[in-house]
């Protein structure tokens, strides 16, 4: 069958319509869109706008005062009338002592690891098998009497001779003061560890006592050092325990010498029954 022009016509002209048609729909749709969008800025921009406004009518916040004697008055009153828990007291009164127990005992551990990081003090097993008493046989103790300004060899070969005899140096304070033990401690370990180049708590140490005592200076008139005294009883006993009328020596000697010199002048003073025991001791070894 045959198809008219007209009909032919009449299909293209509706397919035009048709295309047309749906390009307006679309460009309907776009400009709904848009119009959308641009409505919901204008709100956003008019909220935000509102919200500054009433930020900046707000006033500034005020903090109660401090300073009226009314108030605090109150305040106290309100204290003083509090009913009594003694068992909420009785309660924090134990846990601050149990505070300051626990306080205490971690300053003792972490002194004590400090002066075995120093190599100050040997390790408990090792503490408890060089443990041994000050005091010689004969009941005296040779005290050499040095100071922190005397050399660091000095000090050392003076460790070394009374290490032998038991004996004891003592200093009448403490490099920096009392307050700063760490320049004491260095310089303890400086004298008594056998490796002067060692460091840390597993250094040889010598075994002898270094103690700090201005009494026992003042008790024997020690204006120069070093000197050598022979203490009866007990002179590591700590000199805020003692008091002037503690046993003293009953000779001085002073002079930069040996240990034995000293020994050999103290016993021509008079006192060769004080250091016969100490002299025995230095010559045997």
């Amino acid at each position: 069958m045959r198809i008219s022009k007209r009909s032919i016509h009449s299909a293209v002209l509706l397919a035009l319509l048709g295309t047309a048609t749906a390009a307006l729909a679309q460009d309907s749709a776009r400009q709904s869109a848009a119009d959308q969008g641009q409505n919901s800025m204008n709100r956003l921009e008019s909220a935000v706008s509102r919200g500054k406004a009433d930020t900046a009518q707000l006033p500034d916040p005020q903090l109660p005062r401090t300073d009226n004697p009314a108030d605090r008055r109150r305040a106290f009153d309100g204290l003083h009338k509090r009913l009594p828990a003694p068992d909420m007291e009785a309660r924090a009164r134990a846990a601050q002592a149990r505070g300051e127990a626990s306080l205490a005992a971690e300053r003792e551990r972490q002194a004590k690891a400090l002066r075995q990081a120093l190599g100050l003090e040997p390790a408990e097993e090792k503490a408890l098998a060089k443990a041994s008493p000050a005091s010689a046989a004969k009941g005296w103790v040779p005290v050499l009497f040095v100071s922190s300004s005397m050399p660091i060899s000095t000090l050392r070969n003076y460790a070394i001779q009374l290490e032998k005899v038991r004996g004891v140096m003592a200093f009448r304070g403490a490099p920096g003061g009392l307050r700063k033990m760490g320049p004491m401690a260095k310089l303890t370990a400086q004298i008594l560890r056998l490796d002067p180049g060692c460091e840390g708590p597993n250094c040889a140490m010598r075994d002898v006592q270094l103690i700090i005592d201005p009494i026992v200076f003042r008790q024997h008139g020690i204006s120069q050092v070093p000197a050598l005294a022979m203490i009866p009883g007990d002179p590591t006993q700590a000199y805020c325990e003692r008091d002037d009328e503690s046993p003293r020596a009953a000779h001085v000697v002073f002079g930069d010498s040996a240990l034995s010199g000293m020994f050999e002048e103290y016993a021509r003073l008079g006192g060769k029954e004080e250091v016969s025991h100490a002299q025995a001791l230095l010559g045997a070894r």
